[in-house]
């Protein structure tokens, strides 16, 4: 009884939020190295939190992203409804690895899915991985293999 109003509450406050179209800003970060660049990531690792993501965004400055972690591999689709920003998602295996990326166009329902399963999912501004030229098979460091 105590997980499911849990459960209850925390859809409750992602409802408010998707309702009032506010964006979440507050949520803890991490750092994620690509090559010789340094991310600066917020962490989506509740399903209420992945479910929001970068919806109702109008801006995020360039080097920083949001890294949704999931408990397990699975294959993991994304899509852009409610979120602004042109956004590129970078499909990651739990050692780091970029196993595919997918340019997002803003307000669509497209689906963009992980080529094979991945626990990471990193979304940065579309356009960053090519300017740095990071590409699939490129190695990840910090990310945080607890899960969360």
């Amino acid at each position: 009884m105590k997980n499911l109003l849990v459960t209850l509450l925390c859809w409750a406050a992602a409802s408010a939020v998707l309702a009032q179209g506010s964006p979440q800003m507050v949520l803890p970060r991490t750092k994620i190295s690509a090559g010789m660049y340094l991310i600066d990531t917020q962490v989506a690792a509740t399903p209420e939190q992945r479910e929001i993501g970068l919806m109702f965004r109008q801006q995020m400055p360039q080097g920083e992203g949001m890294l949704f972690v999931f408990e397990r591999p699975g294959e993991q689709c994304f899509w852009m409804k409610n979120t602004d920003l042109p956004l590129t998602a970078a499909f990651v295996a739990d050692d780091g690895t970029i196993v595919n990326l997918e340019d997002m166009k803003p307000q669509t329902t497209n689906s963009h899915c992980s080529a094979k399963p991945v626990r990471f999912v990193l979304e940065m501004n579309q356009g960053w991985f090519v300017k740095k030229g990071i590409k699939a098979g490129a190695k990840l460091g910090g990310m945080p293999l607890g899960g969360k």
